[in-house]
């Protein structure tokens, strides 16, 4: 590792400090955002940028509460279905045209017409006449109501205990209907309301925003921020030890040596992350929909040992897709490490002799390293797995068309509800782009969930939701690992950076250069 990191500094040395951009603060990211249009964003990287373009009605503030952001209030029925939201006046896009409720109904009428073709709409679909004007049966959605210029109601077609947390996502962010018309020229050159502006967009090398000076929430103490895109973990570290990069994500391989470093030991943070990863099984073909050759993964990996080692506890070994913070029920019964039962299994499914996958993962350092960990472990059991890297793009539309036997990868909380990881992730209505890439379905689960969905009070959500998540884990569509912690090292001089357990929340206002 040292010597590797010599001969890297000697090829990284010409790109000292000095190339940097005054007041910009530098990121590191692991591959281009998919897009910038809040209606096509699927990934963490592209939510976390779009979060400082654009705003929506409200977002996840403080203890993972609704808070207002341009709404400055809101109003809900007695019978949980008509929502009415007063706007902030005054509050423009960065193209200097002021927003009206007009500019939300274009918004989410945009997110639900088939043209737009968005992968998102299970987001706004609960709108009442929302599935009518989706299907070109309606010119409008009866739903969203334009009561003046800064007073929008919207009203469920049933309720659903979750609305305002979804109202807080990226594809419920307002954008400007002269601009947004042509969604492919629009992913690449947004224009929203948030405190940064699209300042530079290089394919492969970097995202660059610029502050905006007539933000309505504030004014961000930074002159702007550049996400550098750097796929190679090695590299980052570098880059940032160079001076090249102000905050970076701590490598699993490379934790040990940063935590060991009494240098950084005042320039660290870490938080529980609202996420699952896991190792997910394409059900909607042979060979895994078939639930015993499931099983028989499920107990073929210690996953218990992986975290202990490769990762080094840093995460809490997952049960289920749902992560502890937002679980207030026990946790359900999987499927302990086995190798003999994961042996027995495999015969009983009909595969004596053993069988050969394809496993897809992205090209990250670490996911590839994870991945021969995983790869050892099933091929002791008699499963083979080849190992196929993709850059993120390629990889997820693999993923979306089901592509893959197996695959490597992670969901991160869009908003803090258990329904956030049952839902997107497992119900039917939503195999492929929309979240459920194991392409899952089971109409028990899909009732447990609309039945949480409707739920009055908390209690009674969760008692639908622990079954639906009981049934998921015996079914073994996934193998859950962890709720991973991120360790983020940042540089001495970076001041009042804070790491957020939901992406979206990060405006990028708080943070300074000194």
């Amino acid at each position: 590792m040292a010597l590797a990191m010599a001969f890297l500094f000697l090829g990284l040395s010409a790109c000292t400090s000095q190339n940097r951009m005054p007041g910009y603060i530098y990121f590191r990211i692991a591959a281009d955002p998919s897009n910038l249009d809040p209606a096509m964003i699927t990934d963490v990287t592209g939510g976390s940028i779009a979060a400082k373009l654009f705003n929506g009605l409200v977002r996840i503030g403080p203890g993972l509460k609704i808070i207002p952001d341009m709404a400055q209030s809101w109003d809900v029925s007695k019978d949980g279905l008509s929502y009415t939201f007063r706007l902030k006046k005054g509050v423009k896009f960065s193209n200097g045209r002021e927003v009206t409720a007009d500019d939300f109904r274009y918004s989410f009428e945009r997110l639900l017409n088939k043209e737009t073709a968005s992968p998102n709409t299970w987001v706004l679909e609960r709108l009442k006449g929302a599935k009518e004007f989706s299907e070109g049966r309606a010119a409008g959605i009866e739903g969203i109501e334009v009561v003046n210029p800064y007073t929008l109601r919207l009203t469920l077609s049933k309720p659903f205990s979750p609305f305002l947390d979804l109202l807080a996502m990226t594809a419920a962010y307002v954008v400007p209907k002269e601009l947004a018309g042509d969604r492919f020229a629009f992913g690449a050159h947004p224009v929203g309301t948030g405190p940064y502006v699209l300042q530079k967009w290089a394919s492969g090398q970097e995202v660059v925003l610029l502050a905006r000076d007539d933000y309505f929430d504030g004014h961000p103490k930074v002159k702007g921020i550049v996400y550098r895109i750097i796929p190679e973990d090695l590299t980052a570290v570098v880059e940032f030890e160079l001076g090249n990069l102000d905050v970076i994500s701590v490598p699993a391989s490379m934790y040990s040596q940063f935590r060991a470093d009494p240098k950084w030991k005042g320039n660290t943070a870490s938080i529980d992350g609202i996420n699952t990863y896991y190792l997910g099984l394409n059900c909607s073909r042979p060979p895994f929909n078939n639930k015993k050759l499931r099983e028989a993964v499920s107990c073929a990996i210690d996953r218990k040992k992986i975290l202990r080692t490769f990762m080094e506890g840093r995460g809490t070994l997952a049960s289920g897709p749902v992560p502890p913070a937002l679980r207030d029920w026990p946790r359900p019964k999987g499927y302990p490490y086995n190798p003999e039962k994961a042996r027995q299994l495999l015969k009983e499914a009909g595969y004596k002799n053993g069988l050969t996958v394809s496993f897809y993962i992205t090209a990250q350092e670490e996911v590839a390293d994870m991945a021969e960990i995983i790869q050892s472990y099933l091929s002791q059991v008699g499963i083979h797995a080849r190992i196929k890297q993709l850059e993120w793009n390629a990889y997820r539309e693999a993923l979306n068309n089901g592509e893959s036997d197996i695959f490597w990868i992670s969901w991160w909380a869009d908003y803090p509800d258990p329904e956030n990881f049952l839902y997107p992730l497992f119900d039917s209505a939503n195999k492929g782009p929309a979240g459920n890439r194991t392409f899952y379905e089971n109409p028990r689960v899909d009732r447990l969930i609309a039945q949480g969905q409707s739920a009055r009070d908390t209690a009674e959500r969760d008692r639908y939701y622990q079954r639906a998540e009981q049934i998921i884990v015996d079914d073994a569509p996934w193998v859950p690992f962890w709720h991973r912690k991120d360790i983020m090292l940042r540089q001495p001089y970076v001041k009042n950076y804070t790491i957020y357990p939901v992406y979206s929340m990060d405006k990028g206002l708080e943070v300074s250069l000194f």
